[in-house]
């Protein structure tokens, strides 16, 4: 069901940025001698995470196939070992399965966890807005100070902190009086402090990480990082003040002289002086240890550990597409096809009525009347919807088409089955319909077939001992008085679901997990074209002269399958370049 996915979408999401968070506390006891503006911004990136699911990297990695030549890749150990870092978060979003029969009903858990999320980040969303717009009051009610810095400088009756409101064009508010309280050097390095917020850009970079405060208020590590990024941003601006030539025991005692006065800042978002754990600030101010600057060592182990980050979900969505491109080709030993050594290609005059006929001869095929769309649809095994830029006479024109093997190829066309027999025409497609195409990936409306509540009715079949595999399968359609009749014999499901995709003009998936061969017989009426779940033709009503049930009920009623409707990425093929073929 759509809430479960949602659910183990979430799960995944906190683990793998769990993850992360745990790779930055490593880091940041490597780096404890370090500057804390850089332990600052491994915090940071730890909490982007959280906004950043892998699976954006895994599906861009996934794109790199297209611009690369299609080559079968073993995936290494290491990829092997870590995919479910990644992994289940992308099939929950983009490749998850299809919406189980039955499963619109409404989850009551699932509507009362959306329920007490939304209003746990509302709440914790509401604290942040308070605390913000008291400070917005006291800004506008503050008078404007000529002051030496670089920001405009306000005083405020409001008993505040000195600190810096607002991100894009922010603004030092001081509390009245504060000059009278501190001397000019205590002064100075306050001011420098705050100057330090600024150029930072702390409060941009803090707002960032409230938003996912927001988002997984829920989610302790997330609060944690909060306390871990405000430690190290009022350290940064220390070390700064310091490094600046700060007295640090003016520094010091202004810091203590502001807490003995005034309070600390009502909102996140306002950078002020009295932040993190101050007897640990103050130990550190006093002591004037300089912070060692990154050495080639630590900078490579940065580097590394972004690179690992980043590059990991690439590399898996990379590797994955290589490798169902790997098991497509390893399901069954490679086929090498022979070629036809004559083909014949006369066109039909529109005005002419011929049936249209496919026979597989013992040297080749006999097509009769067939257009080259339909012709496409066998050749590929996708139905219209998934060949586009179809020009016009693809649809209209038909043609004969007769082609054979060399004698000496005939016997291997016994161990043939019908799709790799359609496969042999692919050359044919290309030299002389001159018919060029790639692949894309595109979201369509589709169909997916999968069993009714009832389950499925085919009756498994009896392959016979014979080296011919046309032999053990056999697809007929008739007309009767009762409508069309598919019969199957020996047939797979799938193509049940391909031919099915030729009637509606719509892809239908496979998803009813039977992989056998099978004996079945489906009647419906062709004119009943009323379809329960999505539009695919003209809606015409069934007249009261309806002899039989439409395809839809037909393979509920008769085999014991449903279609189900959504949405889904799909590959299609896009035709570059096609003409008419020369009669001979």
């Amino acid at each position: 069901m759509i809430p479960m996915e949602i659910g183990s979408a979430v799960v995944n999401h906190l683990w793998q940025s769990t993850v992360v968070v745990a790779i930055a506390w490593v880091l940041t006891l490597a780096l404890r001698r370090n500057q804390a503006r850089v332990r600052y911004w491994v915090w940071m990136a730890a909490s982007v995470k959280f906004l950043l699911p892998f699976s954006l990297l895994i599906v861009a990695g996934e794109r790199v196939r297209g611009l690369m030549p299609a080559t079968v890749v073993t995936r290494p150990a290491v990829v092997n070992a870590m995919e479910q870092l990644a992994l289940p978060y992308a099939e929950a979003q983009f490749f998850g399965s299809a919406i189980p029969v039955g499963a619109q009903h409404v989850n009551w858990w699932a509507v009362l966890l959306a329920g007490v999320w939304v209003c746990g980040a509302v709440i914790v969303a509401a604290r942040f807005v308070f605390g913000w717009w008291k400070v917005y009051r006291a800004k506008r009610a503050a008078k404007r100070l000529e002051f030496a810095a670089d920001v405009r400088v306000y005083s405020t009756a409001v008993l505040i902190e000195p600190g810096v409101w607002g991100i894009f064009r922010p603004v030092l508010l001081l509390p009245e009086g504060i000059i009278e309280k501190l001397t000019a050097e205590q002064m100075r390095t306050v001011i420098a402090h705050e100057m330090a917020h600024v150029r930072r850009r702390d409060n941009l970079t803090f707002a960032l990480h409230m938003s996912v405060e927001v988002l997984f208020w829920f989610y302790p590590p997330v609060w944690w990082i909060g306390a871990r990024l405000i430690d190290e941003r009022e350290r940064a601006c220390d070390e700064a003040v310091v490094q600046a030539g700060g007295g640090a025991q003016a520094y010091a005692e202004g810091i203590l002289s502001v807490c003995k006065f005034y309070v600390e800042s009502p909102v996140a978002c306002v950078t002020g002086v009295t932040g993190a754990d101050l007897k640990k600030r103050i130990r550190h101010i006093l002591a004037e240890k300089m912070a060692q600057n990154l050495g080639t060592g630590r900078k490579l182990l940065l580097f590394a550990s972004a690179s690992f980050v980043v590059s990991l979900p690439l590399m898996l969505g990379f590797m994955r597409t290589m490798q169902a491109m790997a098991q497509d080709r390893s399901k069954e030993p490679e086929v090498i096809l022979p070629r036809f050594d004559v083909v014949s290609i006369r066109p039909i005059q529109e005005n002419v009525d011929r049936k249209m006929d496919v026979v597989f001869t013992a040297d080749g095929i006999h097509i009769t009347g067939l257009p080259l769309h339909m012709l496409m649809n066998d050749v590929f095994g996708l139905p219209d919807d998934r060949i586009l830029n179809q020009p016009d006479w693809v649809k209209s024109s038909r043609y004969d088409i007769e082609a054979k093997v060399d004698p000496m190829d005939a016997p291997k066309l016994k161990g043939l089955t019908r799709q790799e027999r359609w496969g042999m025409l692919v050359p044919v497609l290309q030299k002389r319909f001159g018919l060029k195409l790639h692949d894309e990936s595109r979201v369509l409306n589709v169909y997916t077939l999968v069993a009714a509540k009832s389950g499925a009715k085919l009756v498994e079949a009896k392959v016979p001992d014979s080296k011919d595999k046309l032999l053990a399968q056999q697809l007929t359609m008739l007309f009767t008085a009762q409508g069309l009749r598919l019969e199957g014999h020996g047939e797979s499901v799938s193509t049940l679901a391909h031919v099915i995709s030729l009637q509606i003009g719509s892809t239908v998936v496979d998803k009813t997990g039977l992989t056998g061969v099978y004996d079945y017989s489906l009647t419906w009426d062709p004119s009943r074209r009323s379809l329960p779940l999505m539009p695919i033709t003209d809606n015409i009503e069934p007249s009261p002269t309806d002899s039989g049930p439409s395809l839809f009920a037909a393979l509920t009623e008769q085999l014991g399958l449903r279609l189900v409707a959504q949405k889904q990425p799909v590959e299609v093929l896009v035709i570059d370049r096609v003409e008419k073929p020369s009669e001979n």
